[in-house]
Formats: structure tokens, C-alpha cells, sequence
């Protein structure tokens, strides 16, 4: 994976997006508009007012996805929220119906915040095209689609992609396919394609890895339950978070049960950039928080008055508080030495009354 050279960032919508500038924070709309347009439009609303950078639609529909059937391969397994029904039967209630897509692109841009959307097919990317889409999502389930992969690509905009589920081969071969079409960048999402996702199953210390191994900006496709693992993923390198979004769980929705509402979306837009302030740049010594603090070290004092040639020694010298002599590190040094000239009592010891 080496082979490919380094993306140090990425631009959406005229946002850089990349390590060392602030994360992406993106609400993920999905199926939360419960199949009215007003409470989409509502919803765009909400994430501008609650800090995303971006909100973020799917494209699609149920026969653009699958078939209508009730096979036993066609009905959801387990005992999640979807269990049971088709498949077919949960894309026709989830999807974002075509005809809305254009006046959702005029209400982001009105409330000041991108707009982009995870296509699924071809005639979706037309459709994203026509409306000036300013980037691309591909989904964890589609990473594999190199068709959809070269189509999103040659429109030469970014591409934001999962890799839930996907091995390290499957993330070389799609940033391959995407970087031969064109792409005009890309960003991996550390992601975990359940719904929703266990905390045991995140394994946020993929993160920096999957920077490393990609040599690409990377960031974070949330399904967990709260905020918490949006605020890891920033400690370890993300510069891009998803998360589901809806105006409250309690409406009900496909995705209600893992997504967060206005409120928490904005306590942690906040948090993140709290995260981002902790993290910082590496350094050491004293930083600018620190700095007026450094007289309260101890130093070295003349605590008793000292004739010019008398020793130096441990009732005449002494480390306290505050640090305007020297480093209590030299003590040994000074204790070897004579005074120079009269040193009075209360002087902070420098070099000048050492000799010898």
C-alpha cells in the first residue's frame, strides 16, 4: 500500500479536511426523515444549527439496491430493529425519495452547510452530479463495487469511503481503483457495519493504522450509541466524523436507535473541538499556559549572607521556591565552589558568584 503517495488532505466544498485542520463533522440524515419531506428539510436545518460542517443523504432506491422478495436470503436475520423484514421492504421505507434531493441541496446551502450523499449506483451519481454534489460517500457494503467506485471517481470530486468489514487488500484494491479513475482525493472511515455497534467492537486504535497503511486522511463512520467514540477517534487522528443524525429518537425511524438529536450533535461538535485544543501539537518545556508558572520552581538561594571566598555549603545555599537562580540540578556544583565577591542573604545564586 506504500506504493501509493502520500494525500495530505482533501477539499469539500472549499474545506480543508485533512490532519491539522479541524475535523469534518458531518450529520448523516439516512432514513430519519421518516418519509416526509418537511421533517427533512427540518433536519437540515437542525445539523447547521447544531455545528456540522455537512449533512449527508443516501441515494438510492429499493430496486436500484435489490429485489422484491421473501426469500429467506432477502429478509434481515438476528434480533436487531430490523430483523424480519426484506430487504426490499426496508430500502422502500428508508430511502430519500429522488424529487427531494434538489430542494435538500437548496436548503443546506442556504443554511450554510455542504451537501453530499452515498450513491449507490450510476444513475444516482447522475443524478448527484446534476446537482453539483460537491463530494462522494461510498458506504462499507459497496467498497467492494468497482464499477460504483470508478463512477463516483471520475467525476474527479473527493470520495469518502468505509471500510467496514473490508481487509486490508480489499482497502488497497478500492484506494487503487479510485486513484486510477481520478478521484479528486480520498478519505478512509474507520467504521463497524453493525447497527448499533457495540462498544467492544470499535477498535478506535485502528485508526492511526489505517492512516498509516492508506497514507490518506482518515476519520471516523460512528454507529455506537452516544458521543463518546467521535472524542476518541479525534485523540487518535480522525479529521472526519459521520454520524447518524435525527431530530428526536423518540419519532421513531429506521436508523432512530443509533443516531443522536440536535442537542447531543451539538455538545459534541463542542467536545471534539475541545479534544482537538487538548491534543495539540507535540512539544516539550514549558507551553504558553505554563510559562509564567516556571518562577515557581525551586532554584538555588543564598539563604544565609556569604563573605567573598567562603565556601558555598548546605546552610548557606539552599533549593526553594521560587526559580529565579539556578537549577537545583547544580546544587552539587555550587556546594563545590566559593563565593566570587559578598553574596547577601535572599540572593537567587547564578553562575557570576561561583568560582573555583
Amino acid at each position: 500500500m506504500n506504493d501509493f503517495a502520500s494525500i495530505s488532505k482533501v477539499v469539500i466544498a472549499g474545506r480543508e479536511v485533512g490532519p491539522g485542520f479541524p475535523a469534518y463533522l458531518v450529520a448523516e440524515l439516512s432514513g430519519n426523515h421518516n418519509g416526509s419531506l418537511e421533517r427533512a428539510l427540518e433536519t437540515v436545518r437542525a445539523a447547521a444549527a447544531a455545528g456540522a460542517d455537512a449533512i449527508k443523504l443516501q441515494t438510492y432506491t429499493a430496486d436500484t439496491m435489490t429485489v422484491r422478495s421473501n426469500d429467506p436470503m432477502f429478509v434481515v436475520p438476528g434480533d436487531g430493529p430490523w430483523a424480519g423484514r426484506t430487504l426490499y421492504d426496508l430500502y422502500e421505507e428508508a430511502h430519500t425519495p429522488w424529487e427531494w434531493h434538489e430542494p435538500l441541496f437548496r436548503a443546506a446551502r442556504s443554511a450554510g452547510i455542504a451537501i453530499f450523499s452515498t450513491p449507490f449506483d450510476s444513475t444516482a451519481v447522475d443524478l448527484l452530479e446534476s446537482l453539483e454534489a460537491p463530494a462522494y460517500k461510498i458506504a462499507s457494503f459497496e467498497l467492494t463495487d468497482d464499477a460504483l467506485l470508478q463512477s463516483v471517481a471520475a467525476t474527479g470530486k473527493p470520495v469518502i469511503i468505509s471500510t467496514g468489514m473490508a481487509s486490508l487488500e480489499e482497502i488497497s484494491h478500492a484506494r487503487g481503483v479510485l486513484t486510477a479513475a481520478g478521484t479528486g482525493g480520498v478519505i478512509f472511515l474507520h467504521c463497524t457495519s453493525s447497527y448499533p455497534a457495540p462498544d467492544n467492537s470499535m477498535i478506535l486504535s485502528t485508526i492511526p493504522l489505517l492512516n498509516r497503511v492508506t497514507q490518506c486522511p482518515v476519520g471516523l463512520s460512528d454507529h455506537s450509541v452516544g458521543t463518546t467514540a467521535p472524542i476518541v477517534a479525534i485523540t487518535l487522528g480522525a479529521c472526519f466524523i459521520e454520524k447518524h443524525f435525527t431530530l428526536a429518537r423518540a419519532d421513531g425511524g429506521v436508523d432512530s436507535h443509533f443516531s443522536v438529536e440536535p442537542a447531543e450533535f451539538a455538545k459534541m461538535s463542542e467536545e471534539i473541538r475541545r479534544a482537538e485544543a487538548m491534543v495539540g501539537t507535540p512539544s516539550f518545556g514549558a507551553g504558553v499556559a505554563e510559562e509564567g508558572n516556571v518562577r515557581f520552581r525551586r532554584s538555588l538561594f543564598v539563604v544565609r549572607d556569604v563573605a567573598a571566598g567562603e565556601p558555598f555549603s548546605a546552610t548557606n545555599v539552599r533549593a526553594i521556591r521560587p526559580g529565579f537562580g539556578l537549577s537545583p540540578r547544580f546544587l552539587q556544583v555550587a556546594l563545590l565552589s566559593r563565593a566570587k565577591s559578598d553574596v547577601k542573604a535572599g540572593t537567587p545564586l547564578s553562575w557570576t558568584h561561583l568560582v573555583g
